[in-house]
Formats: structure tokens, sequence, C-alpha cells
């Protein structure tokens, strides 16, 4: 009988690889929050649990794509910790956690040697994460891996509220290094490592063509059609962006991408924004990240 295989939170990325592993002959249960969620899945041909991850852990055995984000507030993340605690079953897990823990390295190349020194808040509750399954592995014996995802982009998550707003960016000179994957691609590494990751590894999953963001959203108002935003000091261009955007223009740095391709033979189908952005329009929608 083959192996349980659970998606925690089963959302466009866990759909994606839900897709691929159904290819494979697996058949994952998407663990979701809503009613409305549960039936999305239905619909796509998809098993489905309803679960609170605030108040309750699900029933998880066997493998876990763990693809929930932390609670938006703090600098720990209790629902892993809950789970955990509450699944001896579990025998492989795959975290997907951010580039963010990495904090600011200036702009230089980094894999995943460097330290973890997040600046931000989502970072540390990412850090938080990956430093509990460390310990789980310690305790059980567990078998874990961790995909470290940088900004993600793909049909339906282009900024085009933000562009025909005229949201302002930081100068072209002055923006800091920011990477980028897109969504299918993603989803394919997320199926490589959890097939071939090696247990307590890391793995940087971008597409290995650093840019700025800056250079995203004028690569995007070109694709749209739109207006270029207007380019403003950083000084200035803070006062136009919230606190979780900023976060990210306080954090600079290229991420280096050669264990997943060399160690695990991963090939990118989106290898730069030049390839990715034109498959991102026939399903463009005004949802904005």
């Amino acid at each position: 009988m083959m192996q349980a295989v659970w998606i925690v939170g089963c959302g466009d990325v866990g759909m994606r690889v839900a897709e691929r592993l159904q290819r494979e002959g697996r058949e994952p249960t998407g663990v979701v929050r809503s009613e409305q969620s549960v039936e999305r899945l239905h619909v796509a041909g998809l098993r489905a649990m309803q679960c609170d991850l605030d108040t309750q852990a699900p029933p998880l055995e066997g493998t876990v794509i763990w693809l929930a984000p932390p609670p938006r507030e703090g600098a720990q993340e209790p629902r892993l910790a809950r789970c955990l605690a509450a699944c001896p079953g579990i025998d492989r897990l795959l975290y997907l956690s951010t580039s963010g823990v990495y904090g600011d390295s200036g702009g230089e190349w980094i894999d995943e040697s460097a330290p973890i020194a997040p600046k931000s808040a989502r970072g540390q509750r990412r850090a938080d994460a990956e430093r509990q399954l460390a310990a789980w592995r310690s305790e059980t014996g567990g078998d874990y891996v961790v995909i470290r995802v940088p900004g993600i982009y793909g049909p339906g998550r282009l900024p085009l509220q933000r562009l025909q707003e005229g949201t302002p960016v930081i100068t072209a000179d002055r923006a800091p290094y920011t990477n980028r994957i897109h969504v299918d691609d993603l989803a394919a590494a997320t199926v490589c490592v959890l097939r071939s990751g090696e247990s307590g590894t890391a793995y940087n999953v971008a597409d290995g063509n650093p840019t700025t963001m800056t250079d995203y959203f004028l690569r995007c108002a070109a694709l749209l059609g739109l207006p270029a935003p207007p380019q403003l000091p950083p000084e200035e261009a803070r006062a136009h962006m919230s606190a979780a955007m900023w976060s990210f223009m306080e954090e600079s740095k290229r991420l280096r991408v050669d264990r997943l391709r060399d160690e695990l033979g991963f090939r990118w189908q989106y290898p730069d924004l030049a390839s990715g952005l034109p498959a991102c329009l026939p399903s463009e929608s005004t949802k904005d990240v």
C-alpha cells in the first residue's frame, strides 16, 4: 500500500504539487482552513480535510508537505510545533521556508551555508520552524527537508493593482536585489526535493537569475501594457509601501541554486523573468502580491 501524502496549506502551489503527485499515482490529501477551500479541492478531484491549524492538529502520517504559513504575528511557529508533537506517524516532512531567513546580505551571492540571520518577523517565524524541525529530527529520528523560497510569481500573481494605481518603486540604481521563482517551477522543485532531497538539508528554490523589484515591476508593466511606475529614492518610496512590502526592500541578496541544480538535477521551465512572465498572461487576474 502506498504511503499517505498530506499537503498542509493546499492553496495554489499545493494544488499544482498535488497534480504532479497524482500523475505519479499518488493520492494526496489537502489540509485547508475553510469549507470553500474543501469544495475547491473536491472540484479539482483532490481529497481534502478541513482543519484550523491554530486550534488543532490534523492526523498527519506518512509524507507531509507543509506549505501553510505561520501566524502573522510573533517570532515563533506554533502551528508546526502543535502538529509535530501530536503526529508521531510522520515519516518525511518537506517544509516551505523563506529566503528571508538569511536576512540582508548586501546584495552578495549566497548559498545554503549562509548564516541564518532574519531581520523581518516573517523571516524569524520561518527560522523558528526550521529550528523546530532540526530538534524534531534529533529527538525522534524524523526525516525532513527544507526549501527556502523567495518571491513567487505566475498566473494571477502579477502586481496588476499596484501598477494600475501607479504605486512608486525605488529608483533602479538603488533598488535591492530580489529573487523569484515561477509557481510551476516551485511546484516541480517541491516534488523533486521531496523525492530526492537529503534529510536535514535546505535547498534554495529560486530561478538563479535575480534582478530587482524595480526591474520586475517595469517588466510587468510592459507586459501588461500599463505605464511604468514612477521611480523614487528609497526614503521617498517608503511612504508609499506597506510595512510588509518595505521589509523586502530592506534585504538584498542573490541566491545560488547550485545544490538544487547540481545535486538533484533540477531543470527550470522558466529560468528567468524573460521566459516566465509571458507565461503568466493567459489567466492573469487582479490578484495583487
